[in-house]
């Protein structure tokens, strides 16, 4: 169920390595490397871990930049998740657009109580 999570870090660089060598007998590696943020696992589709500096800006802690992140089958299917929460009482954190062009595709919501969840596609 769950696609990948996200950490904020003060250093990617430190970061990506640390990752892929904790993970490197599942076969982990940067799958995606898109400047502030890095997808790290062992292939597109299966489970991830991302580290990024946080978007707004401010100095990465403990909850600041991490996220909860939801596979959709299809971009129509992340609208609906996404105009589903927003319904049951979460607050938009960004429309569902393309983020990356031609590889990643998100909707973003904080639930009730403020957690960050995404539901993309990649492609």
């Amino acid at each position: 169920m769950i696609g990948y999570t996200t950490l904020g870090v003060a250093d990617l660089d430190k970061s990506k390595a640390f990752y892929c060598d904790l993970f490197a007998d599942q076969g982990a590696k940067v799958l995606i490397d898109a400047g502030r943020i890095a997808m790290i696992g062992p292939e597109m589709g299966k489970p991830m871990i991302a580290v990024c500096t946080p978007y707004d800006e401010e100095p990465a802690t403990v909850g600041n930049g991490v996220m909860v992140a939801f596979p959709a089958p299809s971009k129509e299917a992340a609208d609906a998740m996404y105009h589903k929460a927003i319904t049951l009482g979460a607050t938009c954190d960004g429309a569902p657009g393309q983020r990356v062009p031609d590889r990643f595709y998100g909707a973003y919501v904080r639930d009730p109580d403020g957690h960050k969840l995404c539901f993309f596609v990649f492609g």
